[in-house]
C-alpha cells in the first residue's frame, strides 16, 4: 500500500503544470531552430550556389558564418541574460533570429546571405543560453531529470534533421522558391515561439552588477574570424598575402585572448578551469572531434550531389542512416554515462573511427561504382559513434570541475562546440575541394575521410586525460 502511495506521490511531483509545459515547449523550439539552422545548409549549398553564385567560397561560408557568430557570442549571451533579464534577452533573441531568417530567405546575392547568416548566429547566441536557466528557475528538482532527458534525443535529431528537411523542402520546390522556404518557415515557427514566450516566460530581477568582458569577446571573435577567413580564402583563392596575414592575426588574437582571461575581472573562461587538466583536455578533444564530424557530414552531402549527381532529396535520404545512428546511440548511451563515464567516450570514439575506416574502404574498393546504398552501413556506424560521443564528452569533461565553476565550464564547452562546427566545415571542405579539383570526387572523399579518421585517432590519445567519471549531478 505504501509503495503504491509513494509511486503516486512521485508521479504528481514530476508532472508538469500547463505553464511549465509551455515554457519547456518554447525552450525546445528555440533549440530546434538553432540546431536545424546550423546544419540546414549542408544539403542546400549546391542549390544555393547555382541560383545566386558564390562558388566554393559560399559553400564554405554558409555553415561557418552561422557557427562562428554563435560560438563567439554564446558565453556573452548568457552574461547578457544575467545582467538585463533572461526573459528580455530571450525575446530579443527569438525576434532577431526570425528577422534574420526572413533576410536569408530573401537574399539576392552571397554577401546578403552570409550577412544574414551571421545575424542568425548572433541572435541565436542571445536566445539559446537563456532557455536552460529559465527552466531551472521554474522547475522543481524532482522534475529536472525527466525534462533534461528530453534534450539529448531532441537536439541530436534536430541537428541531423536539418539537412534532411532541407533536402525535402528543396525537392518539393514550394511555389518555385527551391531553397528559400527552408529559411522562411522560421518566420512561422519564430513568431509562434515569440508569442508563447511573451505570455509564459517569468519576469525576474536582472543582476545589474554582472559585468561582461567585451574585450575578451572581441579578441575571441578576432581569433576565430582571422583563422576561418584565412583558411577559407587561402584554400579558395590561393595562398596570397591576405589569407596568410589573416591566419597570423588569428594566432595573435588567440594569444591575447589567453592573456586577457588571466587578467580580466570577469573572464569568459575562468582561469581555474584552464588549469584543470580534465576540463582543458575535454575542451581540446571536443574542439577536434566536433570539427571532424561536422566537416564529415558536410563533405558527404557535397559528394552525394556533386559527384554522384543525386538530387537534394536523394542526398538527404542518403544521410538518413547518420540520423538513425545518432538518435539510437544517444538513447542507449545517455543512461550509461554515470556508470561508464570516460569508457563511454572511448567506445564512442572507437566506433566513430571504425565507421570512418569502413567508409574509406568502401569508397576505395567500389571506386566509380560507389553509391548511397553502399555508403549507408558505414555512415550508420559513424552515426552510432557520434551519438555516444555527443551524449558523453562534455559530461565527462566537467566530471571533476567544482560546482561553482560548472556554469562557466558548460557555457565554454557549448561555445567551443559551435566554433568547432565553423572550423570543421572550413577545414574538411577545403581538403575536399582541393582534392576534387586535382584528382576528382572519389579521391577527394577518401582523403577527406582519412583526415577525419586521423583527427579521431588523435582524440583517442587525448581521451585518457579526461576524468574517469562524469559529474554526479549534471542538473
Amino acid at each position: 500500500m505504501s509503495t503504491t502511495s509513494n509511486t503516486h506521490t512521485t508521479a504528481r511531483g514530476t508532472a508538469l503544470s500547463r505553464r511549465q509545459l509551455a515554457i519547456l515547449v518554447v525552450v525546445l523550439l528555440a533549440d530546434v531552430l538553432d540546431l536545424m539552422d546550423s546544419t540546414i545548409t549542408n544539403i542546400a549549398a549546391p542549390t544555393i550556389v547555382r541560383e545566386i553564385g558564390g562558388g566554393e567560397s559560399l559553400v564554405k561560408w554558409l555553415g561557418a558564418s552561422y557557427a562562428l557568430a554563435i560560438g563567439v557570442l554564446l558565453v556573452v549571451g548568457g552574461r547578457l541574460g544575467d545582467r538585463y533579464g533572461k526573459r528580455r534577452i530571450f525575446l530579443i533573441g527569438i525576434a532577431g533570429f526570425t528577422l534574420a531568417s526572413l533576410i536569408c530567405g530573401l537574399a539576392i546575392d552571397p554577401t546578403m546571405l552570409i550577412g544574414a547568416r551571421l545575424l542568425q548566429g548572433g541572435f541565436g547566441a542571445l536566445l539559446i543560453p537563456q532557455g536552460i536557466s529559465v527552466l531551472i528557475g521554474v522547475l522543481r528538482r524532482e522534475q529536472l531529470p525527466f525534462v533534461f532527458s528530453l534534450f539529448g534525443p531532441v537536439m541530436g535529431a534536430s541537428a541531423v534533421l536539418g539537412p534532411i528537411a532541407a533536402g525535402l523542402i528543396i525537392g518539393a520546390n514550394i511555389a518555385g522558391l527551391t531553397w528559400r522556404p527552408m529559411f522562411l518557415i522560421n518566420i512561422i515557427l519564430g513568431t509562434i515561439g515569440f508569442i508563447i514566450a511573451y505570455r509564459v516566460l517569468p519576469e525576474e530581477t536582472p543582476d545589474g552588477q554582472q559585468r561582461i568582458d567585451g574585450l575578451g569577446a572581441g579578441l575571441l571573435g578576432l581569433t576565430m574570424l582571422g583563422l576561418i577567413y584565412g583558411l577559407i580564402q587561402g584554400s579558395t583563392d590561393g595562398w596570397t598575402l591576405v589569407p596568410i596575414i589573416s591566419l597570423a592575426v588569428g594566432v595573435i588574437g588567440f594569444v591575447l585572448f589567453c592573456l586577457r582571461q588571466k587578467a580580466a575581472a570577469n573572464p569568459l573562461i575562468l582561469p581555474s578551469l584552464l588549469r584543470n587538466r580534465g576540463f582543458t583536455s575535454g575542451l581540446i578533444l571536443g574542439l577536434a572531434y566536433f570539427a571532424a564530424v561536422n566537416g564529415f557530414a558536410y563533405v558527404v552531402s557535397l559528394f552525394f550531389q556533386l559527384q554522384l549527381g543525386l538530387t537534394s532529396t536523394e542526398a538527404a535520404l542518403g544521410l538518413a542512416p547518420l540520423m538513425v545512428g545518432i538518435i539510437g546511440s544517444s538513447l542507449i548511451s545517455r543512461p550509461l554515462i554515470p556508470t561508464l563515464g570516460r569508457r563511454l567516450v572511448v567506445d564512442g570514439l572507437a566506433v566513430t573511427l571504425l565507421g570512418a575506416a569502413a567508409l574509406f574502404l568502401t569508397v576505395v574498393f567500389t571506386g566509380t561504382q560507389v553509391n548511397a546504398l553502399w555508403t549507408a552501413p558505414p555512415i550508420l556506424i559513424l552515426g552510432a559513434g557520434m551519438g555516444a560521443c555527443f551524449s558523453s564528452i562534455y559530461d565527462v569533461a566537467i566530471g571533476d570541475v567544482a560546482p561553482a565553476e560548472a556554469g562557466s565550464a558548460s557555457g565554454s564547452l557549448s561555445a567551443v562546440q559551435q566554433l568547432a562546427a565553423a572550423i570543421g566545415s572550413a577545414i574538411v571542405t577545403t581538403v575536399y575541394f582541393s582534392q576534387a579539383a586535382a584528382h576528382g570526387g572519389i579521391q577527394a572523399l577518401t582523403i577527406s575521410v582519412a583526415v577525419v579518421g586521423g583527427i579521431i585517432a588523435v582524440c583517442l590519445g587525448l581521451v585518457w586525460l579526461l576524468p574517469k567519471k562524469a559529474a554526479e549531478d549534471q542538473h
